[in-house]
């Protein structure tokens, strides 16, 4: 039986089965409700997603804040040049091209003081070389006539625009003027097809030059007034931190082989610091770019103008070198999947001298770290080098000296009454050789480092550390030797 109800204006259907049950059916929603939903569940997870990405941004803005003051930089920057716009006696000033202000702000103003100033002075040269070339042949195209002009005009152009288009090509050119020839090729290009009379564009240029000027400096004074990023100082503090990553790495992946032997805790092997030899092999391209931003800095803090940056190359090649043997160590320390009785004892046996290497290694490295850091000189350096020398002597005569029991143990009688040979095959000893030999070759290139750092000391007069900051190192009581 079907009954039909008129309920506020909606209808609904009661349908009574024969079994004794009610059941009510209400017409489905309209449209426009279906749509206002579906609305709804859009606008919900655009919502979402936008205060996601602010959270992603205040946590950018906690982690680096100095990403944050450059932004807040380069918007002082704008808006201090959009002023010409607003002040009628600025504007009449510079005219209508007030524009290359801003737009130079853009384009130059960058994180760092060096890089700052490597496109400022690289703006402004290449605009004021190219503005008063195509002037000039400009100038003499005009009176050449008008069967001729286009003739000198092209010629000028293939020519400059080709010579400049091929000096970027040279390593010199290129390290420090590759942007100020590409701004060349293009103010050169525009100057010299332009339709404007002589003196007409002699006013345009004149302008132009101008605002680029006032952009540039606004860019250079607030970036080195207003919380200065100096990519020296980002070069410095990257040499001195991979240093401190090559020890902590070394000391994880020496205490990781030998933890049968030691117990192996958060505190002595973090996993954190065990694979920072890689972030020293990925940090060619940011040190050169370092050192060459940096070459354009003045002199600030403990840096002169003239600071040898190259010589921080030099350090960071000579890490990348240890980094190499580590990133070998690692890789035989994977290759073996599990310890034969016979090579336990081995390494059991060579324990002692690979720790011993392994801490004077270490030492070093974090001595040379501090040296760098304090730039100051290290009275202890020259023992903790003559130290390592002699442990790594100590571990080839152990090398040389593993008795021949450990390697093939004695034979041993079976059940059946047949002798047994336990004579260990070679492919399982290789690892544990390999790592000796890779102690001993990472010492080697560890003492490539210290005399690359005693070259940065003497090309800056580094002054030796105080002495009451520096304590004669001695071996523990407890040092295997």
């Amino acid at each position: 039986m079907v009954n039909e109800k008129d309920v506020s204006g909606n209808l609904h259907w009661r349908i009574n089965v024969p079994d004794g049950t009610t059941n009510v059916l209400v017409p489905e929603s309209g449209i426009v409700d279906k749509v206002w939903l579906e609305l709804n569940g859009v606008l919900g997870g655009l919502r979402l997603k936008v205060w996601r990405f602010l959270l992603k941004a205040w946590d950018l803005a906690v982690a680096e804040p100095k990403k944050a003051i450059h932004a807040l930089k380069v918007g002082l920057a704008l808006s201090i040049v959009s002023i010409f716009y607003y002040m009628r006696s600025l504007y009449e000033s510079v005219g209508g091209n007030a524009m290359w202000a801003v737009m130079t702000v853009v384009v130059v103003f960058e994180s760092t003081v060096g890089a700052t100033l490597y496109k400022s002075i690289n703006r402004a040269a290449g605009t004021f070389l190219a503005g008063s070339l195509g002037l000039g042949v400009h100038w003499i195209a005009y009176k050449s006539g008008e069967k001729f002009e286009p003739i000198i005009i092209g010629i000028s152009v293939f020519f400059f625009a080709s010579a400049a288009t091929f000096s970027r090509f040279i390593p010199s050119v290129k390290s420090r003027f590759d942007y100020g020839a590409l701004i060349f090729i293009l103010t050169f290009s525009l100057v010299s097809v332009s339709g404007y009379r002589v003196g007409e564009l002699s006013e345009l240029a004149y302008d132009r030059l101008s605002t680029i000027g006032i952009g540039t400096s606004f860019c250079i004074l607030i970036s080195m007034l207003f919380y200065p990023i100096w990519a020296g100082d980002e070069l410095h503090r990257l040499i001195y931190r991979n240093l401190e990553k090559l020890a902590d790495s070394l000391d994880g992946h020496v205490l990781e082989y030998f933890k049968d032997n030691e117990a192996v805790t958060e505190d002595n092997c973090p996993a954190k610091e065990i694979k920072g030899y890689k972030c020293v092999l990925d940090s060619k391209a940011t040190e050169d770019n370092w050192a060459k931003l940096a070459r354009w800095e003045p002199a600030h803090g403990s840096f002169n103008f003239k600071h040898p940056w190259k010589q921080y190359l030099k350090i960071g090649a000579s890490m990348r070198s240890c980094a190499y043997c580590i990133e070998a160590l690692s890789s035989c320390m994977e290759s073996e999947t599990q310890t034969p009785a016979g090579i336990g004892q081995l390494k059991k046996h060579l324990s002692n001298a690979c720790k011993t290497t392994n801490k004077y290694s270490s030492g070093i490295l974090r001595e040379l770290a501090k040296t760098i850091k304090t730039m100051t000189k290290s009275s202890d350096m020259g023992s903790l080098v003559w130290e390592m020398n002699n442990a790594v002597q100590e571990l080839q005569n152990s090398l040389k000296s593993v008795p021949i029991g450990l390697i093939a143990p004695t034979p041993e009688d079976t059940d059946d009454g047949k002798v047994e040979s336990f004579i260990t095959p070679v492919v399982e000893v290789l690892p544990v050789t390999t790592l000796v030999s890779l102690l001993i070759e990472n010492a080697a290139r560890i003492n490539g480092i210290v005399d690359a750092v005693n070259e940065l000391a003497g090309q800056v007069d580094m002054k030796p550390a105080p002495q009451e900051n520096s304590k004669q190192y001695k071996p523990s009581s407890d040092t295997p030797h």
